[in-house]
C-alpha cells in the first residue's frame, strides 16, 4: 500500500515543499523515516504512532517506510508530523488519498492527536502563494497563514476532526480573529521633544534615519546616548508591504511572532546586551535560527557600550554590514539571511568615561585610553557613516522650558527624504545601499565641492569606502533639504561627521 501527500519545511527564510511518500508492506513492525531527517523528525515516529491510535484510527502493525523527498534537503523540527500521519492514514485506506490532492500539511501532533503550533508558518504560506494549494495548519497558526490572501488556509483542532473535514463529514473550523490586538506595540519609545540639548546628535540621527546610515555616538556617561537611540526608533518610517512580510517571516521562523496573526508594521529595534555571543548576534546554533543582526532586518541594531562587546562579535559584523546579507555556515548546512539594517552604536571616550570632558578629569593613562579605543578596529569604524560627539548636558539645558521638535515632525521629513530615494533607487532602497556606480551617478559634485572633498581626502587619509560614504551622507542631507544636486554646504556637513575619528584619535 502506497500513498503520497505534501508537507512543507523551512530552511533559513525559504520554505520547501516536501513530498511525503509512505509505503506500508508486510513484514515485521518497523517504522523508518528516510530522506535526510534530523533527530527531531525521527522522533515524530513515536508522536505519530500515539496520535493515530489515540484519535480512533488503526495504526498498521506492518513495515512502514516514510520517504521525505527531495532527499538532499535536510528536514528539521516537528512540522512534518501531520503530513506523515496523513500519509499513513491514506496508505491504509482510512482517509481517501484523492481528497488530499492540493493540500499541504504543516503542524506538530501531540500524543492524543491535537494539532500544535510550529514556527515559520508565514514563510510556508508565502512559498505556496499562487500555487493553487491549500495549507492545513494548527488553529494557533491559522491567523498567521491567513495573512497571505493568495492561498486558502484551513485548520482543525485534532487529527480526527481534520480527517472528518477532509472526507466532507464535517467542516473546517475558523478560529476567532484577534487582529484587533497589537502585541508588538512599543510604548517605551522616547519622543525627540523630551530630550534637552544635543542638537547635533539629533540632527545626525535624522540623517541616519533618512538614509539608512550607520551611526556611532561617543560621549561621557549620562550624556544621553541611550536616550537618543531610543528616540531614534520613533522617527523611522513604517515598513512597506514587502518589508513587513520579510520581517514577519524572520520573527515567525525565530518563534518570536506569537499567534496574533498580525504583520509587523514598525521597523525592528534590537538592543542586545554586550555579553551576547557571536551565535546570539549572527545566529546559527543547532536550529540555525536567526540572531539579533538578522532580526533587525529593515530596522536598527543598537549596540550600547560598543567596546564591551567581544572582539570576535564586532569583527563578525564587518561582512554583513558591507554585503547587506549574512550567510551562516555550520556543520549541518548553510543558510542565507537578509541583513538590510542600520547600526546605531554608542561608546565612552575611555574606560573611566571622562576623557576630554571639560568638567571632570580622566583617570586613565594614555595607554589605557588607546587600548580601550583599540577594541573597535579601524575597518569596523570605517563602516560607520556618521561619527558624532555627545557632550554632557549642562544645568540650563536640562531645565530649559523650550520645547524641541516632536518625533512626528522629524519623521515627516525622514519619510519625504526616503520617498525621494525610492523614486531614484527603487522602492525600499536607501542611500546607504547605493552601489559604487550609483554613488558616482547620483552623488556628483560641482567644482567647489570636489575641491573641498579632495583637500579633506588628502589631509585625513580617507579610504575609498569612507570617500563613498561621505558622498552618500551628503546625498541624504540634500534629500532632506529637497534639492536635486549636492551643494557645498551639504558636503561640508557630511564631512564634519567624519572628522570625529581625527579629533578624538579613534
Amino acid at each position: 500500500m502506497f500513498a503520497a501527500v505534501f508537507g512543507i519545511a523551512v530552511s533559513g527564510i525559504q520554505a520547501h515543499l516536501i513530498r511525503v511518500e509512505v509505503d506500508v508492506s508486510n513484514g515485521l513492525p518497523v517504522f523508518d523515516v528516510v530522506g535526510l531527517p534530523t533527530a527531531a523528525v525521527r522522533e515524530s515516529r513515536e508522536r505519530v504512532r500515539s496520535a493515530v491510535k489515540n484519535s480512533g484510527f488503526e495504526f498498521p502493525l506492518q513495515r512502514i517506510t516514510v520517504n521525505l523527498a527531495p532527499a538532499d534537503i535536510k528536514k528539521d523540527g516537528s512540522g512534518l508530523d501531520l503530513a506523515i500521519a496523513m500519509g499513513i492514514l491514506a496508505a491504509t485506506g482510512q482517509c481517501p488519498e484523492s481528497r488530499l490532492q492540493g493540500l499541504v500539511f504543516a503542524g506538530e501532533l501531540s500524543l492524543e492527536g491535537v494539532l500544535r503550533p510550529i514556527p515559520g508558518i508565514l514563510a510556508m504560506a508565502v512559498s505556496l502563494a499562487n500555487t493553487g494549494k491549500s495549507l492545513i495548519v494548527p488553529p494557533e497558526n491559522w491567523e498567521e497563514a491567513a495573512l497571505i490572501e493568495e492561498i486558502h488556509s484551513k485548520t482543525a483542532y485534532d487529527l480526527f476532526s481534520l480527517v472528518q473535514a477532509i472526507k466532507g463529514e464535517s467542516s473546517f473550523i475558523q478560529p476567532v480573529s484577534e487582529k484587533d490586538i497589537n502585541p508588538r506595540e512599543d510604548h517605551n519609545i522616547i519622543d525627540f521633544s523630551a530630550i534637552h540639548g544635543q542638537l547635533q546628535a539629533k540632527r545626525s540621527l535624522e540623517i541616519a534615519a533618512a538614509g539608512g546610515h550607520n551611526l556611532l555616538m561617543i560621549g561621557p556617561p549620562g550624556s544621553g546616548k541611550t536616550l537618543l537611540a531610543k528616540a531614534y526608533a520613533g522617527i523611522l518610517p513604517p515598513l512597506s508591504r514587502s518589508e513587513s512580510l520579510e520581517v514577519t517571516q524572520l520573527y515567525s521562523i525565530a518563534g518570536l511572532l506569537g499567534h496574533s496573526g498580525q504583520l509587523i508594521t514598525h521597523r525592528p529595534f534590537r538592543k542586545p546586551h554586550h555579553s551576547a555571543t557571536a551565535i546570539g548576534i549572527l545566529g546559527g546554533g543547532r536550529d540555525m535560527k536567526p540572531g539579533e543582526l538578522v532580526l533587525a532586518n529593515h530596522g536598527v541594531l543598537f549596540l550600547d557600550e560598543l567596546p564591551e562587546f567581544s572582539r570576535g562579535v564586532l569583527e563578525s559584523l564587518r561582512q554583513p554590514l558591507e554585503d547587506r546579507e549574512l550567510t551562516v555556515t555550520r556543520q549541518k548546512g548553510s543558510v542565507k539571511y537578509p541583513a538590510r539594517l542600520s547600526i546605531i552604536a554608542s561608546m565612552n571616550p575611555c574606560q573611566c568615561g571622562w576623557y576630554g570632558d571639560a568638567k571632570r578629569s580622566c583617570s586613565c593613562t594614555p595607554k589605557q585610553v588607546e587600548a580601550y579605543r583599540g577594541r573597535v578596529s579601524g575597518p569596523l569604524l570605517d563602516r560607520f557613516d556618521l561619527h558624532v560627539e555627545v557632550p554632557r548636558v549642562d544645568f540650563d539645558e536640562l531645565h530649559s522650558k523650550m520645547q524641541g521638535e516632536t518625533s512626528e515632525v522629524v519623521k515627516e521629513r525622514v519619510l519625504a527624504a526616503r520617498e525621494r530615494q525610492w523614486s531614484r533607487l527603487g522602492k525600499t532602497r536607501t542611500n546607504a545601499e547605493m552601489t559604487a556606480e550609483e554613488t558616482q551617478e547620483f552623488c556628483a559634485l560641482d567644482d567647489k565641492g570636489e575641491q573641498l572633498l579632495r583637500s579633506v581626502f588628502a589631509r585625513q587619509h580617507l579610504s575609498a569606502r569612507g570617500h563613498d560614504r561621505i558622498l552618500r551622507v551628503a546625498r541624504t542631507i540634500a534629500d532632506l533639504e529637497g534639492t536635486q544636486g549636492i551643494k557645498r554646504s551639504h558636503l561640508a556637513e557630511a564631512l564634519q561627521y567624519r572628522t570625529l575619528d581625527q579629533r578624538v584619535g579613534l
